[in-house]
């Protein structure tokens, strides 16, 4: 059995970021939509966890214990495997959610493959212990995040078709509202 999950790029159209609170993180308050162009997570039954990486972006990626997708996996069960391959469509560390977005997708890939059917809920609880973004790449809708990233809020927006382009070395993601037709 393969499961296949979409990890769409997140685009902040705000963020206000506070001084950090008595606990250290940091409180937020941003809207956030989701583009159409993103990175791809595919997780099939193994005996061990691995990782293979691939895309036009794959090159800037290690499949080491920092990697956001291999810490979603032991997040959610240590004891278990699955063969995790990430298309790496989006530019790494360029300020749209591509870590966080693939972890969130690996997180619900391995719940289904796994079995384990957790709600969305449980699934946003574990999601916080892996960054702020984490919980609302989970949902892949518009909506209102606040506090450290974990509370969620649905919210109608334009939907954004996006077009990944490479220029030479550089990547440009392109987003282009689609009026009048919202997100859910």
């Amino acid at each position: 059995m393969s499961v296949r999950v979409f990890a769409p790029a997140k685009i902040n159209l705000t963020l206000e970021v506070g001084r950090p609170r008595a606990d250290g993180y940091h409180p937020l308050q941003s809207a956030v939509v989701f583009a159409s162009e993103g990175d791809w997570i595919e997780a099939q039954a193994a005996d061990a966890l691995t990782l293979a990486i691939t895309g036009p972006f794959a090159a800037g990626l290690q499949a080491d214990e920092n990697n956001l997708v291999l810490r979603a996996a032991r997040l959610l069960d240590p004891m278990r495997g699955a063969a995790l391959k990430l298309e790496k469509n989006l530019p790494i560390a360029s300020g749209i959610g591509g870590g966080s977005s693939d972890a969130a997708a690996t997180l619900l890939a391995l719940n289904e493959l796994w079995a384990i059917g957790l709600p969305l809920e449980d699934l946003s609880r574990l999601a916080a212990k892996l960054g702020a973004d984490v919980p609302v790449c989970l949902h892949k809708r518009s909506a209102w995040m606040s506090g450290a990233g974990e509370t969620v809020a649905r919210m109608r927006a334009p939907a954004l078709r996006a077009r990944a382009r490479r220029r030479s070395a550089t990547a440009m993601l392109q987003s282009i509202p689609a009026f009048p037709r919202y997100c859910h």
